[in-house]
């Protein structure tokens, strides 16, 4: 190849082996085809591989210092001839990435996978919590084998396939020579070991299908798509491996009157034109129960009153929680749309009192830009 090898490898002309052994290690690890990104990686592996082939022998670099590549015999190879270890780089280059020669990697136990369940709940039941008893299913230890897959009397031996390594080697020929893969062994799933008479509950597998009741704790203060771990309770491990965990996914069932916003809770109430120019004492519901909002004299559609404390706690991430938010009142005046002949008569004398002008609202912040301000904070 035309190129320059010690600029392939990105070192200077009077480096040592060693200098040139680690920037030659460094190349391919990010340049081999097998896990690099690179559009040109096999030809640009094919590159460093060659240069390191000439610069690791002494006699070939030499020769290529004195006369360029044309002092190079023949096209390099990997033939092992003076390779200057190329073989112990190849061996740990692919143990660093799943490949190579590996001794013993046996597979352990696997863990039980995690279980979802969905749990729905009131929207009152979210703000103080309850206790709500769960049903799912789930992998248990069979009984019959006590979860290592052989009936009872027998017990498992090891696999003849991978000889209880778990994982079993194939040569595959490449464009650098012989290359051994290790996988794991397809007979005994990595676990170094079958079983030659299965259990006839689980079929060998040690595990079974259950339905399981729990009862779970919510908090108060949780929202919607909240997930509660809890630890241990879902499938169980292969012989003594942990057990997966569960998580409780909150589903909040929506409320006729209430709404939240973050951790206040929303509520729209609508008083008649009298209540509004007059003013008046209101029941208004909570989660706590009514109570008396007094409602001033000239209340306009739009207005919000507080009630502190009355709104959802705020949840810490473990679980306790610190005070309560509030609850908005937000007030609609409403309109007649149908009219007794004595109301009306009223509102036609009153209406005299008043004229016909209208007047236009300065600019700031109107009814429409508080109603903007409700719907694009978050509601469960």
């Amino acid at each position: 190849m035309a190129h320059d090898y010690y600029e392939l490898l990105g070192v200077p002309r009077n480096a040592g082996k060693d200098d040139i052994k680690k920037a030659f290690r460094k190349l391919a690890r990010e340049y081999h085809p097998d896990v690099s990104d690179h559009d040109d990686a096999e030809a640009k592996f094919k590159e460093i591989n060659e240069a390191y082939e000439v610069l690791s022998d002494d006699d070939k670099r030499a020769r290529y210092d004195r006369y360029g590549a044309a002092g190079v015999n023949g096209q390099p190879g990997f033939n092992g001839a003076g390779f200057g270890g190329f073989e112990e780089i190849f061996e740990e280059f692919f143990n660093n990435f799943g490949g190579g020669r590996t001794a013993g990697r046996r597979r352990g136990p696997r863990p039980g996978a995690d279980r979802r369940v969905d749990v729905q709940v009131t929207f009152e039941e979210s703000i103080f919590g309850v206790e709500k008893q769960v049903e799912f299913d789930r992998l248990e230890v069979c009984d019959t084998c006590g979860g290592n897959g052989a009936q009872p009397g027998t017990s498992p031996v090891t696999c003849p396939e991978c000889k209880g390594a778990g994982e079993v080697r194939r040569v595959d020929q490449t464009f650098l020579g012989a290359m051994v893969r290790t996988s794991t062994c397809p007979r005994c799933n990595g676990r170094g070991e079958i079983n030659p008479s299965p259990c006839k509950t689980c079929n060998g597998q040690g595990v079974l299908r259950k339905h399981a009741n729990l009862n779970v704790t919510i908090p108060p203060g949780v929202r919607e798509g909240l997930q509660i771990q809890i630890k241990g309770e879902g499938d169980s491990g292969e012989r003594g491996a942990p057990q997966g965990n569960l998580y409780v996914v909150i589903d909040v069932k929506q409320h006729q009157y209430f709404k939240r916003k973050e951790n206040d809770v929303i509520l729209d109430i609508t008083i008649n034109v009298a209540q509004a120019a007059l003013g008046d004492k209101v029941n208004v519901p909570t989660v706590d129960g009514d109570v008396e909002l007094a409602i001033p004299a000239g209340t306009q559609t739009g207005k919000v009153f507080r009630l502190r404390g009355k709104g959802i706690p705020r949840l810490r991430s473990d679980g306790s929680n610190s005070g309560r938010g509030d609850q908005m009142v937000y007030v609609q005046v409403g309109v007649p749309t149908s009219l007794t002949a004595e109301q009306r008569e009223l509102f036609e004398r009153l209406a005299g009192t008043f004229g016909s002008d209208v007047t236009p609202q300065q600019n700031g912040r109107g009814f429409f830009d508080r109603v903007m301000d409700f719907f694009g904070g978050e509601q469960a």
